[in-house]
């Protein structure tokens, strides 16, 4: 018999493809390490105040912060007309939450739900009106049941003597000069204002088609009021928890003018700023100084740290399974 040559293949360099999704699963769990180790002496403060606290309370608020991501899914579903597998866009809520602590404020939760819409078929046009539309009725929602509780209790909040002199006046000056800036940068520069008007035209015509169907409109307004009133509720059980002395409405009043305050700061997830403006708004309330400080740590513990890292495995499986 004759044996019939095999040839071999010249020994050499496997090439290999990088794994880019592989680390994407990894880089959230990455991110929580670093933020956790920056912030460790706030967050060992934060479950040093769990001993002395009043459980069922503390219980009543990790409720209130689950269903802030229930509320959070009701809006994103209510600001298109398409359906959304609901499982899956709740599970990008709470994804959304921990990468929205990860990055500074607001762009995370963009991001990941601006992907899971385009995965879901939505253009991208159509993405970005829905998240459009969205950060409008959240922020109508949240100034509105501000509005409503300042007119109910104008004295509900003192701020002499808490604030720096001259900052008083920093917010209206930041309210006027966004809009100017946009306006001269729009009047400027051609390209950018033929996309600026073809977003505005695509964004109209989403907000139309939603409101023409009463369960979209119901889904977007609806959640945009929960969630905001969710997460105030959350910071009034952990004030219940700690035994501090400040009325119900003073407490929800003092946690939505602290918020809309901190939107003004791009920090991860409000990090520090977010503490900085709770402690003040409570003193305000007339909240003491030790106790109002455990409040703050506490609540950031339940709705900051305990669900980063559930949240950053979350968004690591999602990306994994190619749902965002």
């Amino acid at each position: 018999m004759t044996a019939v040559p095999v040839s071999e293949r010249p020994a050499g360099p496997r090439s290999r493809r990088v794994p880019v999704r592989q680390i994407l699963c990894l880089l959230p769990l990455l991110l929580v390490v670093v933020v956790a180790v920056r912030h460790r002496s706030v967050l060992a403060e934060g479950v040093a105040g769990l001993g002395s606290a009043e459980w069922p309370w503390l219980l009543a608020a990790v409720g209130a912060t689950c269903l802030t991501w229930v509320a959070a899914a009701l809006t994103r579903q209510g600001a298109v007309v398409d359906p959304l597998p609901k499982r899956r866009l709740l599970a990008t809520q709470f994804a959304a939450g921990a990468a929205n602590h990860l990055l500074p404020t607001g762009l995370g939760a963009s991001a990941v739900n601006l992907r899971f819409m385009t995965v879901c078929g939505l253009s991208l046009g159509r993405s970005s009106a829905a998240l459009a539309l969205y950060v409008l009725a959240e922020s109508v929602g949240r100034l509105a049941l501000l509005g409503a509780l300042l007119l109910a209790f104008p004295d509900a909040l003192r701020l002499g003597g808490l604030l720096p002199d001259g900052s008083a006046g920093l917010l209206p000056a930041v309210v006027v000069a966004v809009p100017a800036v946009a306006a001269v940068a729009l009047a400027s520069v051609r390209r950018l204002r033929a996309a600026a008007l073809s977003f505005l035209r695509t964004a109209l015509a989403e907000a139309r088609s939603v409101h023409l169907r009463p369960a979209r409109a119901l889904a977007l307004w609806g959640g945009s009021f929960a969630f905001p009133a969710l997460q105030a509720a959350g910071l009034v059980a952990v004030g219940r928890a700690l035994g501090l002395p400040v009325p119900v409405w003073h407490v929800a009043l003092a946690y939505l003018a602290a918020t809309v305050a901190v939107a003004l700061v791009p920090t991860p997830g409000g990090l520090g700023s977010v503490e900085a403006a709770l402690v003040v708004a409570l003193l305000a309330a007339g909240g003491p100084a030790a106790v109002t400080t455990a409040v703050v740590l506490t609540y950031r513990i339940i709705t900051l740290w305990l669900p980063l890292v559930p949240g950053a495995l979350t968004l690591g499986a999602l990306v994994r399974w190619k749902v965002i």
